[in-house]
């Protein structure tokens, strides 16, 4: 692959719904390219971009994949992206990499929910966009109904750069409305408009031409003084009113076909900004504190940003990253500021799929990989020792959907715990703890399908078998009111004996506050010695629970008198009276369960704000506010965690995919009694079964 400089490069990541036809695309746009030599196919599994076993047996497109394709002597780094909402995590990291987008919108579905999540990243970023409405080959496809659409869907000035020469099965080309021709074919040859469409080509170029002086106010003057603006004149007017987000451009295709993918690259080429004309990004020196506006020049410092991990079970770990400033060399040496550690680069790659192909080095603003990196993790900025620099990482939302894991077999359970964290270096939202309160491993992701692609993955790239449940509420244990008792430890055997006797009180406090272990013993009843060994006994028990097996908070153990024995007594004494007056205590003190109180973010058309309130209320929900936002309906609600565990599958079914929500840890509150009694009895159940 040629070296390319920073101005011949564009850095374009594909958005859209699911089966919108990225993936499609990006396959027309390498065989257009000449990179290869026929067209691949997703119903085939054998497209460059979804390379993936899971990708290939699903026939969608799981993982981000970075495609170059050499284009007129420039280099377009397309970044294909999932389209399936609960790989979220591998958009946010294009997006955050991407210069611009090209959103693909369906000629017959249009705007779907997938394109209205995605559009709120682009937006997040401000990147510029072209809109392709695509497969304009398909039955029912209409160019002008899906226009209208995304007009109605999204703010902005939607301008067609093109109209489509036929539609459905008719589809044959697209009219450039600047040069007034026809582009028809895989190569886009250039041919006269049909006579049918010439009136209606005349009408919306009207609309391109007005665009484009708005964009530039010399180009209004001129426009409005009624002189006619020269097609290098539209053009510069319309790449400045795209790059500032006051004009969307509207193209069409039918990928499949190969009809339309020339013109669009083109437009790339044309609209797009490249590296430079976006200009500098900002990186924060962690020296002083203070932020560098890095310019995007192999002159400047270097700052390389690492946007994606892939973990290979035979080529080991795979670093993404975009050079933002300085060339990154094959064979050199750079600092990860993060780990403050010095990383060693071997060959360079730029990626095509799977395929690696070798560089000596990259330009700023390009993109490329590195394997074999000992600390660098996703996020991660590489820059020189010399000259510190962190860039600002992707940001990724929280898990919504959890299950418990367990190994298949022993064999499977020494190799668990590198697995999933090797799984969750390639996916930050993929994320794994162990609760101690319910004792299981829990692994958390977006949704039913993105845990089902992890568990899979597991066993298919790493050879380890995954069973999942759902996993237990990670409930805790509480007092209600004080009381206060004593225990006497005495075991008397052939030799020395044991003694101990522990007088106790325990108090509740306030939620949040935590254990606190108090002594209020005069006159040496209990050596000093020993309450360290109390404190232990307590602790023990405050792990396993009293009540029903969970652990024990917001505790105050005012330990007020006692009895020892000169000899008998030994802090293993204290322990067990310790542990058993603590029970005494605990069981006698209002003793109650606490559940985890989730605050919640849901999102939903106005359409199914009715549902979902009624669906939250189901769930024992405290609705704390409605609001409306860019015609959506924002329900704020506190909900138990036990009743949410399966939310995502649920809201996705109640709003038909339209519902998104987020979800974190509130606080922790009592669980109603009638729920409590069962809680308890299916723990003590448990215990039993376990025992037999």
């Amino acid at each position: 692959m040629k070296d390319y400089s920073t101005d011949l490069i564009r850095n374009v990541v594909l958005l859209a719904h699911g089966s919108a036809g990225k993936t499609t695309l990006t396959e027309a746009m390498l065989y257009d390219t000449g990179a290869t030599n026929r067209l691949g196919r997703v119903e085939e599994g054998n497209t460059v971009s979804d390379y993936d076993d899971e990708e290939i047996r699903r026939r969608i497109s799981l993982n981000l994949s970075l495609i170059p394709c050499e284009f007129k002597g420039h280099k377009i780094n397309v970044l294909d992206t999932p389209g399936y909402t609960d790989f979220v995590g591998e958009v946010r990291s294009a997006v955050r990499v991407a210069d611009a987008a090209v959103v693909l919108v369906d000629s017959v579905g249009g705007v779907e929910v997938g394109t209205e999540l995605v559009w709120g990243y682009a937006d997040e970023y401000g990147l510029p966009r072209l809109v392709v409405i695509s497969k304009m080959d398909r039955e029912n496809a209409n160019f002008h109904r899906t226009l209208d659409n995304l007009r109605s869907a999204f703010p902005g000035h939607f301008v067609p750069l093109q109209l489509p020469i036929g539609e459905q099965s008719s589809f044959s080309g697209v009219v450039d409305l600047i040069t007034r021709k026809a582009r028809r074919g895989a190569k886009g040859d250039v041919a006269d408009v049909p006579g049918d469409m010439a009136e209606a080509v005349e009408e919306a170029r009207i609309q391109v031409v007005e665009a484009a002086a708005e964009g530039d106010d010399e180009l209004i003057m001129k426009y409005l003084e009624g002189e006619e603006l020269s097609f290098e004149e539209i053009q510069r007017g319309l790449k400045a009113a795209i790059r500032i987000g006051k004009v969307v451009p509207v193209l069409c295709l039918a990928a499949g076909a190969n009809q339309g993918v020339v013109p669009l690259m083109e437009a790339i080429l044309d609209y797009l900004p490249s590296p430079i004309e976006v200009g500098p990004v900002v990186a924060t020196n962690p020296a002083s504190g203070e932020e560098e506006q890095l310019e995007p020049t192999d002159q400047a410092p270097l700052a390389a940003l690492v946007y994606k991990t892939m973990a290979d079970p035979y080529v080991g770990k795979l670093s993404f990253f975009r050079v933002y400033s300085g060339v990154m060399s094959s064979d050199s040496r750079v600092w990860n500021i993060r780990r403050n550690a010095e990383e060693r680069i071997g060959q360079i790659y730029v990626m095509r799929g799977k395929e690696q192909i070798p560089v000596p080095q990259l330009h700023a603003g390009d993109l490329g990989a590195v394997a074999k990196m000992a600390e660098t993790n996703t996020g991660d900025t590489l820059c020189g020792r010399a000259h510190p620099l962190v860039l600002a990482p992707p940001t990724y939302p929280a898990p919504l959907f959890s299950v418990a894991v367990e190994p298949k077999t022993k064999a499977d359970s020494t190799k668990m715990g590198a697995t999933l964290t090797r799984l969750a270096e390639e996916d930050p939202t993929l994320r794994w703890h162990l609760e101690p309160s319910t004792n299981q491993l829990i692994l958390e992701g977006m949704g039913d399908q993105h845990i089902d692609v992890a568990i899979r993955k597991a066993e298919g790239k790493f050879g380890v078998g995954l069973l999942t449940s759902e996993p237990k509420v990670p409930y805790r244990e509480t007092i209600t009111k004080t009381y206060a008792t004593m225990y006497r430890h005495k075991k008397q055997t052939g030799g020395a004996g044991q003694f101990a006797e522990v007088h106790m009180r325990l108090e509740p406090r306030e939620r949040g506050a935590g254990y606190e272990f108090v002594s209020e013993v005069v006159g040496g009843a209990i050596s000093s010695n020993f309450l360290p060994s109390i404190d232990k006994g307590v602790r023990g028990v405050m792990e396993q629970g009293v009540i029903a097996g969970y652990p024990v908070v917001d505790v105050r153990a005012v330990v007020f008198d006692g009895k020892m024995h000169e000899v008998d007594s030994k802090p293993i004494a204290f322990e067990i009276a310790g542990r058993e007056v603590f029970k005494l205590a605990f069981q006698n003190a209002g003793p109650v369960l606490l559940e985890p109180i989730m605050n919640v973010k849901v999102t939903v058309p106005e359409a199914y704000m009715g549902d979902v309130l009624s669906d939250l209320n189901s769930r024992r929900a405290r609705v704390q506010g409605m609001d409306q936002q860019g015609g959506k309906s924002i329900v704020t609600a506190q909900v138990p965690l036990a009743e949410m565990r399966r939310y995502a599958t649920d809201l996705r079914s109640l709003t038909q995919g339209h519902g998104v929500y987020t979800m974190e840890l509130s606080h922790y509150e009592q669980v109603p009694a009638h729920l409590a009694e069962t809680i308890i009895a299916n723990s003590k159940r448990e215990k039993e079964e376990e025992k037999a």
